[in-house]
């Protein structure tokens, strides 16, 4: 993996142009944990690991990084780390623990607080409302297959807008909703773990439907700056013969399009609209179709694609990325096609694509604390050089990005796999939750101290001339 030796300082490290936004992002349910306090309701994730065999190691969200308690340890580390944005997420079932209905002040008072602190570190807050932790009792009555789900998320952005939208500076109101919606709903690798195969459109739908429904709820309580995160790859096929170049567009169209375009356009690819003819009624590709501040990319790497055998259930199938290196959890690395990404999106959408923000993306690597306390995590810096660097050549060819957070600030858990190999910039002891930065945390710290905004501020943060 190497990286372009252009827009560099004279140490090598990355330069991004002035004002550009460097960020770090995490969610509720991988850091949070305290499952069971103040009030907390369950969730579809906390019911999807209980079961066994969904998560590696039987591991479950329940202590995360006990962010919930040791938050202040980690606005800390953001001051320290000197980053100019955190994205987070609120747990729905934390301020509404039944998904509608009674609302948790504990739960809502808590991120007030979080808000609160973030600012006077100096940390613009990026607010994510939904980040795939379903209240349960809405999974009760169908989730998000039921378009009341929407209805009900409308309802709790506003719980949620009343009480922060005076202080939180940016606001996505679903993260990927094309991962939510494909793994949790179309082949049951996340919760709620259900195998609809093309059936979870209609899941999609409501959505997508609650981003357009929550940024309206949004807007009307004076919020000026709201976006959305998306996770998009480029497809590429296992070959140039016709049924491989065919499924590859195909799967394109369900993960990239099918997203996009509503957001974007106000349209579903054609091929897919009789799958939608159950649930799309008038007006809801007007209602997703709402103007955005930027347009969030969650890019971890491409995707190749190769026609399935004669008579599978599913038309495509995923085949391994060749000639690359891969993270622990064997995920290629390959930070030309984020460029390539970049690139090609604005090409395919042009001026109805607003500034985009690369909201995630980060690897996974088994980093221990060596004796003398240090964690030493090369791959990690390499990574992130190689995507900054990516991005930086996509603003050389016009693609306007404004920002990058580095999924993520934290070790916690990640998902299906648990939380080995570690994703974080800062090691979190499994045993004592004890946080310890990472060589990459100190590596980044360098790249934002020499940055155009930082060489142009005196010592006490002072703008010079």
């Amino acid at each position: 993996m190497t990286s372009p030796r252009t827009n560099r300082d004279a140490a090598g490290l990355p330069l991004l142009p002035a004002g550009f936004r460097f960020g770090t992002s995490d969610s509720a349910h991988q850091t949070e944990g305290a499952v069971d306090v103040d009030g907390r309701g369950r969730t579809i994730w906390d019911t999807f690991a209980e079961t066994p065999g969904r998560i590696d190691r039987g591991e479950t969200g329940a202590r995360g990084a006990d962010s919930y308690r040791r938050w202040p340890e980690d606005v800390a580390l953001l001051r320290d780390l000197g980053v100019t944005s955190h994205r987070f997420s609120v747990a729905w079932s934390r301020v509404v623990p039944e998904g509608r209905g009674a609302v948790n002040t504990r739960g809502l008072d808590h991120y007030d607080r979080y808000v609160d602190a973030l600012l006077e570190a100096g940390v613009e807050p990026m607010l994510t409302l939904y980040h795939w932790d379903l209240p349960q009792a809405l999974e009760d009555d169908g989730g998000w297959l039921n378009r009341a789900t929407a209805e009900a998320f409308a309802e709790y952005a506003g719980v949620v807008a009343e009480r922060l939208v005076d202080r939180v500076a940016h606001w996505i109101p679903v993260n990927d909703p094309n991962v939510a919606s494909i793994l949790g709903y179309g082949m049951g690798s996340h919760a709620p773990g259900k195998r609809l195969v093309f059936d979870c459109l209609p899941a999609a739908h409501h959505m997508l439907l609650g981003h357009g429904l929550a940024t309206q709820v949004l807007r009307a309580a004076g919020a000026t700056s709201v976006g959305s995160a998306t996770n998009h790859a480029p497809v590429w096929p296992r070959s140039d013969e016709p049924e491989d170049t065919g499924a590859s567009k195909l799967f394109d169209m369900l993960w990239n399009g099918a997203f996009a375009e509503p957001i974007l356009l106000g349209r579903y690819p054609f091929p897919l609209l009789p799958l939608l003819d159950d649930v799309l009624r008038p007006g809801d590709l007007a209602t997703i179709r709402q103007p955005l501040d930027f347009y969030g990319v969650n890019f971890y790497g491409p995707v190749r694609v190769g026609a399935s055998p004669e008579g599978n259930e599913v038309p495509f199938e995923f085949r391994e990325v060749l000639g690359h290196e891969v993270t622990d959890l064997g995920w290629p690395i390959v930070p030309e096609a984020l460029c390539e990404w970049l690139v090609m999106f604005r090409a395919r959408y042009r001026a109805a694509l607003p500034p985009l923000m690369v909201t995630e993306s980060g690897c996974a690597y088994d980093s221990p604390v060596a004796p003398d306390g240090t964690v030493a995590d090369p791959q990690r810096i390499a990574y992130l050089d190689a995507h900054l660097a990516a991005v930086s050549q996509a603003v050389d060819r016009g693609v306007d990005v404004r920002g990058f957070h580095v999924a993520s600030l934290l070790d916690n858990f990640h998902w299906q796999d648990g939380y080995e190999p570690g994703q974080g910039l800062v090691h979190v002891d499994r045993t004592t939750n004890d946080r310890t930065p990472k060589q990459s945390f100190d590596w980044l710290k360098r790249v934002l101290q020499a940055q155009p905004d930082a060489m142009n501020e005196s010592p006490d943060g002072a703008a010079t001339d």
